[in-house]
């Protein structure tokens, strides 16, 4: 897992330590001392620590002007255990809404199982941001059986098309505009 860095070909475009609207502002970073661990496994030092000792988190971009922000996930997303959406909503999301991003894509390649407790602060993130959308994209297919059999699917949109994103070969400014397309297209806001 030390081998898994945050995707880091949009860092010339923005990095979440110098955004001083960003939870992650004035932090510092080695290349080389690895101290934080998923399981006894130690993971790459650019992985931001929310709380959680399962998952872990990079803000790739943020645009508060367009109200939207991208972040990559890490590890198991464990709110049975370990209440890791508390973690994410309370320390990352609820500090985002405060400076205005409404709309939230949330890469999830590397996130590895999900363990589901109740919807609580699923149902608070999607009323703090009332029209704005909260997005995943490429998920594994057994963490999102799992969401669904949850039923995560009113509060978190999914689908084939969006879990297929090639989203490395674009910038962050056409992903939202793809992505937001795509979900007024669908009408997928619709109650």
């Amino acid at each position: 897992m030390h081998n898994i860095e945050p995707f880091y070909n949009w860092r010339h475009l923005y990095k979440a330590e110098e955004d001083s609207n960003s939870p992650f502002f004035g932090r510092t970073y080695s290349q080389f001392e690895y101290t934080n661990t998923i399981y006894n496994f130690y993971i790459h030092p650019q992985w931001d620590y929310i709380g959680s000792e399962t998952l872990y988190i990079k803000i790739l971009f943020s645009d508060y002007s367009k109200n939207f922000a991208i972040i990559e996930l890490l590890g198991e997303w464990n709110d049975t255990l370990h209440n890791d959406i508390m973690f994410l909503k309370r320390e990352v999301i609820d500090e985002l809404i405060f400076h205005g991003i409404k709309y939230f894509i949330l890469i999830g390649e590397n996130v590895f199982n999900f363990h589901s407790s109740d919807d609580s602060y699923y149902q608070e993130w999607k009323e703090d941001i009332e029209d704005g959308w909260i997005v995943l994209v490429n998920f594994r297919q057994h963490v999102l059986d799992e969401m669904k059999n949850e039923r995560l699917f009113y509060y978190l949109f999914w689908s084939e098309i969006l879990n297929n994103v090639q989203w490395r070969k674009t910038s962050p400014h056409i992903l939202f505009k793809l992505i937001n397309e795509y979900i007024s297209k669908s009408n997928l806001l619709k109650e």
